[in-house]
């Protein structure tokens, strides 16, 4: 309950006139201060009025006043602060450390705010307000998914740094890590990711000259080569792959980690992973070529490479397909765009203070399609505009971050679900 109370006092959803000292003085509030989410008292710098006289200091919030004797607050200086204590039932005085009295005041939550509070946050459904959202002015809603999706950025923006503490702050090999995770396409992302980090980028670099060695040692590393087979190619790979394995001293992953089942074949991995040999074979610069090009559609050309000539007729090692040219599509492109190219320049930008870039990055995914999946879906039966990919972002960041983890109470769809509640 006292994170509730906590949150009506934050955002006023109380009724002012119900607000009233023990001793029967009424309470006005200026400024209910500024959250405290360490030790210490609840709120800062609050300022208020009881009766006639102005109070500026620090607000404690507890379910029961007698909480405050509980948690030894009268022993601890750091609360003789405080010019205003609440709790929703008072069943204690409360006193400073030298034994004066502080004002105190019921705090309650209006039974509109709490039924609401219960039906969003206790009923079995993933989003309860969905068929709610339409009542909130869309001005409310477009603020909100800006700041979502800079929140989605700054969450990627912080794990691009790690990595970037993990190697050393070299830009282009987590490139090479963030952008091989995105041919996982969902399913397989977490396996991509993890044949990046075992094929250390230099070794990539020094075979780059010869299409059919980076293939060998991507597939190597894969765990796809140790099998029996009787394709020529396939035994090629695999003799390439020891060579090479013992000159960089490669270890391979379990093969067992990629996954093709319920997956297009045009995705399976043994075609991603031709794919990202023929990239690396046709580019050497990727990340430095995305720093000096501002165009969508010059950046996608720099990822649209054919895999090699033997794929046109295979989606894996154990028989032919019919002729098709396996380069990547426009939905392969975007969600590279989407996932590597605008995160790594929103990063580039924060780690190097230059705004220039993380601007780009926002304006790139401006023009971006959104992308179609269930979340977005979800979201467009409540009503809510979505034009490009930046507002596709931010849904899956309200999805996972809010929506998901019950967080209500930090979501301003919910905060203008309970305002409405309280009027």
């Amino acid at each position: 309950m006292e994170h509730l109370l906590h949150y009506v006092w934050k955002y006023k959803l109380y009724a002012p006139s119900c607000l009233v000292t023990t001793r029967g003085l009424p309470v006005s509030v200026i400024d209910p201060g500024i959250q405290n989410t360490n030790a210490g008292p609840d709120f800062f710098n609050a300022k208020i009025k009881i009766g006639d006289t102005m109070w500026a200091g620090n607000i404690e919030i507890h379910s029961k006043a007698s909480d405050w004797l509980l948690h030894g607050h009268h022993k601890d200086k750091a609360y003789d602060s405080v010019v205003l204590h609440l709790a929703g039932t008072v069943d204690a005085d409360v006193y400073r450390t030298d034994g004066a009295a502080i004002a105190q005041a019921r705090l309650t939550i209006p039974p509109a705010v709490s039924k609401n509070i219960d039906w969003l946050i206790y009923r079995d459904i993933p989003v309860p307000c969905l068929y709610s959202i339409k009542h909130i002015e869309p001005v409310h809603i477009s603020l909100w998914i800006n700041a979502l999706l800079c929140e989605r950025l700054e969450r990627k923006t912080k794990d691009i740094l790690l990595l970037m503490e993990q190697y050393n702050d070299d830009w282009n090999e987590v490139f090479y890590i963030i952008l091989t995770r995105c041919f996982g396409f969902g399913i397989n992302n977490d396996a991509f990711e993890r044949l990046a980090r075992s094929l250390p980028l230099h070794a990539v670099y020094r075979q780059r000259s010869s299409c059919r060695q980076l293939e060998a040692m991507l597939f190597g590393q894969a765990g796809l080569l140790e099998e029996a087979g009787a394709c020529p190619y396939y035994r090629l790979l695999q003799q390439e792959y020891k060579f090479l394995q013992h000159k960089y001293g490669l270890k391979p992953l379990e093969g067992a980690v990629f996954k093709s089942l319920r997956v297009r074949p045009i995705n399976f991995p043994h075609i991603k992973i031709a794919q990202l040999a023929a990239l690396w074979h046709r580019r050497d610069t990727l990340f430095s070529a995305i720093l000096h090009t501002d165009d969508m559609q010059q950046i996608k050309e720099l990822f649209r490479i054919p895999a090699s000539a033997y794929w046109d007729t295979h989606y894996h090692f154990r028989h032919a397909s019919p002729a098709r040219e396996k380069a990547p599509g426009e939905a392969a492109l975007t969600i590279i765009l989407i996932n590597a190219v605008a995160p790594m320049l929103f990063a580039y930008g924060r780690k190097n203070k230059q705004d220039a870039y993380c601007r780009r990055a926002l304006r790139l995914l401006e023009t971006i399609p959104p992308e179609k999946n269930q979340t977005v879906a979800m979201y467009c039966l409540s009503g809510i505009q979505v034009h490009n990919a930046g507002d596709s972002q931010a849904l899956i960041q309200l999805k996972k971050e809010y929506c998901d983890r019950k967080e209500c109470l930090r979501c301003r769809i919910g905060f203008r679900l309970l305002k409405q509640a309280s009027l």
